[in-house]
């Protein structure tokens, strides 16, 4: 790998992580001196990276497992590239996050899945697990929630 691929690499490896850390930390330090709801909403509408600091962060956190092919905190998109279950090696899964809007809200998530699995040595399209969407988006939900309330609990 040459100098400049190997420095892209480390860069794409490390920017949704800064992304997120500096999408906290300015959140945090918008924190305080409002009381009230007004205060409270806004301070669950942080879009200094384009989308939901909380909900991005916690995408990220979930989506770790698997292998990511492209990340835009801008367009609050995560597409996870294939990813196989050394549990279950004949089946592949490949899953994508969109966070759709700048609030802490459930239908600010969007989880999108694909399966595959292996018949006659190639890969076939096989539908999704019921349930597996619905429950990485509330994954999701619920890391959101406890960031912001260890956030909140900081103040």
């Amino acid at each position: 790998m040459t100098e400049r691929g190997l420095t892209d690499d480390i860069m794409k490896r490390r920017t949704p992580v800064a992304v997120a850390f500096l999408g906290v930390a300015l959140a945090l330090g918008a924190c305080g001196g409002k009381d009230g709801p007004e205060a409270l909403a806004e301070q669950t509408a942080i879009t200094t990276i384009g989308v939901n600091a909380y909900l991005w962060r916690a995408s990220l956190e979930t989506m770790q497992f698997m292998p990511l092919a492209q990340v835009d905190s801008t367009g609050g998109v995560i597409v996870g590239d294939w990813y196989q279950n050394p549990a279950a090696p004949n089946e592949r899964v490949k899953v994508t996050v969109a966070i759709l809007d700048g609030a802490l809200r459930a239908d600010a998530v969007q989880v999108s899945a694909q399966r595959e699995a292996m018949e006659g040595g190639r890969w076939v399209a096989a539908p999704v697990r019921a349930g597996t969407v619905q429950r990485l988006e509330e994954i999701i939900l619920e890391k959101a929630r406890g960031l912001r309330q260890a956030a909140l609990a900081r103040d």
